[in-house]
């Protein structure tokens, strides 16, 4: 017959001690500071796009120049939005997080003032718009200049790049 062995709440401390320890360590480290957006395949926090007005500015890339937010994210439009709204929520806006803006975006160099906007989401949150469009970044983008969302075909339409005239690039 096996036999068991008795786990006392003495044997039981010690692990459990540093797995609470660990869960904190990764909660404090989890938190992101941009302004609409967390770390690269991770949604952005919806804290911080609450506190900071957002940059566009532009980028070269393989594709030419194109939106990107303060810190070089490649920023996308999704095909079937209309009328300047997202309908991009839930499990779309999980893999195609908005740019959310906490106050009137700021145009980086080059990028004319005029096309930017924003927009109300339906979780209340302020999303940015530029040329009509509300922006988006893609989870699959590992850095600062990633274009891996272009051209993907995802909940039910195509997701493009955003070129400087606010058009779709490709």
């Amino acid at each position: 017959m096996p036999t068991t062995s008795k786990l006392t709440p003495r044997r039981l401390g010690w692990p459990v001690a540093v797995l609470a320890g660990l869960a904190l360590v990764a909660t404090a480290c989890g938190s992101s500071g941009g302004s609409g957006g967390g770390p690269y395949g991770a949604a952005p926090t919806s804290s911080s796009a609450s506190q900071m007005a957002a940059v566009v500015d532009l980028r070269a890339s393989s594709l030419g120049r194109t939106l990107v937010d303060g810190q070089g994210r490649t920023l996308y439009l999704f095909e079937a939005d209309k009328a300047g709204k997202s309908s991009c929520a839930g499990a779309c806006a999980s893999a195609w997080p908005p740019y959310l803006s906490g106050g009137a975006p700021k145009a980086g160099a080059g990028v004319p003032a005029g096309l930017l906007g924003t927009s109300p989401r339906g979780d209340g949150e302020t999303q940015v718009t530029y040329g009509g469009h509300p922006l988006y970044y893609y989870v699959g983008d590992a850095r600062p200049g990633d274009t891996a969302g272009q051209g993907l075909d995802q909940f039910g339409a195509r997701w493009f790049v955003v070129a400087p005239n606010g058009n779709k690039l490709g």
